[in-house]
């Protein structure tokens, strides 16, 4: 295999939360892709085994997770980061088409020289490597980078291990709004409160979350600083507010509001200012979502049941895109804006869809029954989504083509609402 040239659909899965975080999640992969590249993570070589072995397993979980690439035993491999001492005869014994190598060594001030490999094993030569001078605390974070290099070496895709995932956690009695890496850890509360909290929606940056809180007794939209923690109401307008989403630009947010009785579509500056009306419908105008392209996605009931339809940012007639069932809701928007995953409901089941918008086809990804809450991951080759399994509240993820699914199912809480961010700058 050429592995220069190949180009296969990108992945990536499987959530844990972090051990300070009560919900534990558990991984069930019910499926993976059509082919998978065969990958020995060789392990690095260090003077601190440990933290050479924590690099290793970070990197070899994050592949063995996208469900493309599938992991080759690599116990008792020499560990060296130089490609003089790749044992090329025992890794193809082994099946191996690629193999990952590296080093820790100790720099100044205190940092770490980070080195690594990616090796064709058939032709003996190196594909890609670096060297990343870190501190220790940015080790695991370092893992995650290099997974993501490799990953998109091998398939031309970008990675999406060094991202960052918002989710809901709920209790008895407590809701948790939830901020992690990709991975799980790292995993810290950034809101916690007695009353629900929903709709979790990344700024572009990563920088900030939309979200609605109860904590008023009514629905109302907030953003938060995710490192700060500091917190603004977007608006103090009447009525309920929720649903946020944000612009490309990150200026400016979408939401739904029933300020001026029906629930409308509204837009204001990310500081609350300049606040307008964007539609007009008589009818129930809900769930925005902002694509790439300035358009604004959102489900509305104008023609008589839950349908999807597109509007410019600045207004005017808003065109329907659904004409598939008699339910659509929730979209969201994949990066290159080419697509849109969905909710849809058939009979009592509601399920997620995705639709090209260039061909018009529909897909069907997931069976229900309570799927919904539908984020796509920032290369838009995977949608987080939440649904419910044995009667609890998961999360899940299934690839854009639908072939690969995860179940994410947590022991003493529902976990609800995911929302991935976006690609780290």
């Amino acid at each position: 295999m050429n592995l220069s040239s190949l180009r296969i659909v990108t992945l990536f899965g499987a959530l844990l939360f972090a051990a300070q975080v009560r919900a534990q999640l558990t991984i069930d992969i019910v499926g993976v892709g059509a082919q998978q590249i065969p990958v020995a993570v060789a392990g690095f070589a260090g003077s601190d085994a440990a933290l050479a072995q924590q690099m290793s397993a970070v990197i070899e979980a994050d592949l063995a997770r996208s469900g493309l690439i599938k992991t080759v035993n690599s116990n008792g491999l020499p560990k060296n980061g130089e490609l003089a001492a790749v044992p090329f005869s025992e890794l193809k014994a082994r099946g191996a088409d690629a193999t990952v190598i590296g080093s820790l060594v100790p720099a100044a001030n205190g940092m770490v020289a980070v080195s690594f490999r990616l090796v064709d094993v058939p032709k003996q030569e190196q594909l890609t490597g670096l060297v990343f001078n870190v501190p220790n605390k940015d080790l695991r974070a370092t893992a995650h980078r290099i997974a993501d290099i490799v990953y998109e070496r091998l398939t031309g895709e970008k990675g999406v291990f060094s991202t960052r995932l918002a989710y809901v956690a709920k209790s008895p009695g407590r809701f948790q709004l939830i901020v992690a890496d990709s991975d799980g850890f790292n995993a810290i509360p950034v809101v916690n409160s007695a009353e629900p909290i929903i709709s979790p929606a990344w700024s572009p940056d990563g920088s900030r979350l939309a979200y609605v809180s109860f904590e008023g007794r009514k629905p109302s939209v907030y953003i938060q600083n995710v490192s700060s923690g500091q917190r603004t109401l977007l608006t103090r307008a009447a009525g309920n507010q929720s649903a946020p989403a944000w612009s490309p630009s990150g200026d400016q947010i979408v939401f739904a509001s029933s300020q001026a009785g029906g629930t409308q579509l509204f837009v204001a500056g990310a500081d609350g200012s300049n606040s307008r009306r964007l539609t007009n419908s008589g009818a129930i105008d809900t769930t925005p979502n902002w694509a790439p392209d300035g358009r604004i996605y959102f489900m509305s009931d104008r023609g008589g049941s839950p349908q999807i339809y597109r509007i410019a940012g600045e207004g005017g007639n808003a065109e329907r895109i659904t004409f598939e069932g008699s339910d659509n809701a929730n979209p969201r928007v994949a990066a290159d804006g080419k697509s849109m995953v969905f909710v849809k409901r058939e009979g009592s089941r509601y399920m997620l869809a995705v639709q090209d918008f260039a061909s018009r086809q529909v897909q069907t990804l997931t069976q229900g029954p309570v799927d919904e809450s539908p984020s796509f991951a920032p290369n838009g080759k995977l949608i987080v989504y939440a649904s419910v399994y044995n009667g609890k509240g998961i999360l899940a993820a299934v690839s854009a083509d639908g072939r690969v699914k995860q179940r994410l199912g947590a022991s003493n809480a529902d976990v609800r609402e995911p929302a991935w961010g976006p690609l780290p700058k």
